[in-house]
């Protein structure tokens, strides 16, 4: 299993994340009960075509491609999570402009809370996380994340 560990890392690492400014769409269902925040996130960028979900990345798609798109795909969880996790980092740091982000009841553990906020608010391009200011959101950040704390506003 660690070829295909190996094979989705460098996926995770190599391809393609770039979008173009304003069109970032998160979405958060790690621990939910529901895929609600994904089917909303889902339907926003199908009636908003120009908007683009990590999904729709060449990085993204790949990964689906080789099983990713949930937590039962033979991998340990802790891989699983490097994996997307690693993808989203560099998904946000490529990101600018104003987020759209469907994280309802996001879980501290979350892929969004522990890592794709803090990323959010170290990115220096990113202003808006659903047209309001992305320092509203800081108190949501999980864990320890110096790196942007000297950032804030």
């Amino acid at each position: 299993m660690s070829n295909f560990f190996d094979k989705a890392l460098d996926v995770a690492k190599n391809y393609n994340v770039k979008t173009k400014p304003n069109t970032v769409v998160l979405y958060s269902v790690s621990y939910l009960p529901s895929k609600e925040n994904k089917d909303n996130a889902f339907k926003f960028v199908e009636d908003n075509p120009s908007m683009q979900m990590i999904d729709h990345t060449e990085c993204g798609i790949e990964l689906e491609k080789l099983g990713l798109c949930t937590m039962d795909c033979g991998l340990e969880i802790e891989q699983y999570f490097e994996i997307w996790n690693t993808a989203s980092k560099r998904f946000i740091e490529e990101a600018s402009g104003n987020i759209n982000a469907f994280v309802k009841d996001a879980d501290p553990k979350s892929t969004f809370r522990s890592v794709e906020l803090a990323m959010l608010l170290a990115n220096d391009r990113i202003e808006l996380i659903n047209g309001i200011d992305k320092w509203e959101f800081e108190s949501l950040v999980s864990g320890n994340h110096e790196a942007y704390k000297n950032k804030a506003s």
